[in-house]
């Protein structure tokens, strides 16, 4: 009789994850923290535009992550050429998502410290402009390392980010810092990465992503982001239309279309 070699199962559906922050908060060792292996470039140069973003599939036991690393705002407003390169970068990612099983959880990377205006707009932008608060967010601190028990931090500071307006389904205190002669930081580091696992475990447990409708979702986005925007700069609708069919490829009609609804429920 033959053998066979024990079946493997099968892995899972890709969940997709949308990781974001400002830039040096270390989004890219959280990437690297969850695949167990530097698979992100951290000093990379990348592309610094609004929503721009770099795709990471990643593999953890059974379950497959798609992780977008995608760059957020630096300021809490936006120049004119910022706000058509970000309505690009971010009609590609949302096409992307729809393609892959949409959106299942937000990822907000920060440094443990106060909050800024920046801050603030990047938690809007990402959880009620592009996702309309119909994905979970789940909260990452970085730069832990100091920190006798790193969970300590989240309960001396919660309160102040609730205050903010920031709220999440979860969150998750660690360090991405590597120093093999260290054993507490050895033990510290891998520390995090259990806990980042078990956070992503457990965000993502009903499998359920957000798919958009994407030119009812264009116009709700639009309409948002024109609040980065000076009042004097916003668009006027050819310059919509003009964005719309160049940089994101759309037909004229429906360009056009997508660009008379955005100007008719402006403020």
């Amino acid at each position: 009789m033959s053998e066979h070699p024990p079946a493997v199962p099968p892995a899972s559906s890709p969940i997709n994850i949308v990781l974001f922050g400002e830039t040096g908060v270390g989004k890219s060792s959280v990437v690297n923290l969850i695949a167990g292996q530097p698979i992100a470039k951290v000093s990379a140069d990348v592309d610094g535009c609004t929503m721009s973003s770099t795709r990471y599939d990643i593999q953890v036991h059974s379950q497959s992550y798609t992780v977008y690393d995608t760059v957020g705002l630096e300021e809490p407003q936006m120049g004119v050429n910022g706000y058509y390169d970000a309505i690009e970068k971010a009609y590609k990612l949302i096409r992307s998502l729809g393609e892959t099983g949409g959106i299942h959880l937000l990822l907000f990377c920060m440094r443990g410290g106060r909050i800024t205006a920046t801050t603030q707009s990047n938690y809007r932008l990402f959880h009620e402009f592009l996702c309309d608060k119909k994905v979970p967010i789940a909260l990452i601190f970085t730069g832990l390392e100091r920190e006798e028990r790193m969970e300590d931090w989240w309960i001396r500071n919660q309160t102040n980010i609730k205050r903010y307006g920031i709220h999440s389904v979860g969150h998750a205190c660690i360090t991405a810092v590597q120093d093999p002669e260290d054993q507490e930081q050895v033990a510290k580091y891998d520390e995090s990465r259990k806990t980042l696992l078990s956070l992503l475990q457990k965000c993502t447990a009903n499998g359920t992503g957000l798919i958009m409708d994407t030119p009812s979702w264009l116009v709700m986005f639009l309409r948002r982001m024109a609040t980065f925007l000076p009042r004097k700069r916003v668009p006027k609708q050819k310059d919509y239309t003009r964005v719309l069919t160049k940089r994101c490829g759309m037909e004229p009609d429906a360009a056009k279309r997508v660009a008379s609804l955005i100007k008719s429920g402006e403020r």
